[in-house]
């Protein structure tokens, strides 16, 4: 989609469900049709790992770092049982399909890509501890054929630069979206460097098909900001209640937040143009009536 007016894109709202669901695939859904129905999202998307090549096997059978939020004894055991398999991802997908949402996911290791590109989404995101792994990319360029969206948090420019030379060498970069990101739970404001989207609108914004905006902050405010300065793709961890076990859902948008965020984005795209006229239909009455007018 590129609905463009005065230089701003339509603004897209994607939900990041994650692991939010609990491992429990009727959570999933329902977090799918919340989105869908009441938030009025234009996307969700999960997370897909393939623990046991993702993880050594010490971090496999450590503890969890934080163990009130463990869903098993180890960490391996939490991620596991947090894991749906591509089946139900596919059955996900179909969910998604029928309220009319758009699906994703992000992919965390080579397996991973290689199930979730097979279910041949609209795209699939690497997260930022992944955009350094070019044997992923590289399938993923090579073998996936919709968009790639890329997060360049706990990413310096060397790194960034290196991975779109990557992108561009593999001639995907028009299939591309690049969201700015400080990787924190939750990001203080002062954390979140809101100019870099200027920065990489700048350097990049010529290039790739779409800059956007992952954010891991409280509230909606800035996200509106994040839109004025050019990101069109805003992505926002989400969650039924806050309150729920994990280490997601306290710097997740409950549906509430999540719909007012994408009325707001859109009264902002309504917004950002200048008058067509100098005195506005909707100001003449008012301009009789009010306007001094000397003697």
């Amino acid at each position: 989609m590129d609905n463009q007016k005065n230089g701003y894109r339509l603004p897209r709202l994607i939900a990041e469900i994650g692991c939010n669901h609990k491992g429990d695939m009727e959570t999933a859904k329902e977090l799918i049709k919340t989105a869908a129905i009441y938030c009025k999202a234009d996307a969700v998307k999960f997370q897909k790992r393939c623990n046991r090549e993702l993880l050594t096997p010490e971090q496999y059978n450590m503890p969890h770092p934080n163990p009130i939020n463990s869903y098993g004894k180890t960490y391996g055991e939490h991620r596991e049982f947090l894991e749906f398999s591509a089946d139900q991802h596919k059955e996900l997908k179909e969910c998604c399909e029928s309220y009319h949402i758009d699906y994703s996911t992000s992919v965390w290791d080579l397996t991973s890509a290689k199930e979730i590109s097979a279910l041949q989404p609209k795209w699939i995101k690497i997260p930022s501890a992944c955009n350094n792994y070019y044997d992923m990319i590289g399938y993923l360029c090579d073998h996936f054929g919709g968009e790639i969206h890329v997060s360049l948090g706990m990413t310096d420019y060397g790194e960034e630069e290196q991975l779109i030379r990557f992108l561009e060498n593999r001639g995907r970069l028009k299939d591309v979206v690049i969201y700015s990101c400080t990787s924190g739970y939750p990001v203080p404001f002062s954390d979140v460097c809101l100019l870099e989207i200027t920065r990489l609108r700048e350097k990049y914004g010529g290039i790739v098909k779409e800059i956007g905006f992952s954010g891991h902050h409280l509230g909606i405010a800035v996200d509106i900001a994040a839109y004025t300065l050019g990101a069109s793709i805003f992505e926002r961890h989400y969650t039924l209640d806050r309150t729920w076990k994990g280490t997601d859902h306290a710097a997740s948008l409950e549906p509430e937040g999540v719909r007012k965020l994408k009325r707001n984005l859109m009264a902002a795209y309504e917004a950002l143009h200048y008058k067509q006229e100098e005195i506005l239909p909707i100001e003449r009455e008012q301009r009789d009536k009010l306007k001094y007018r000397k003697n």
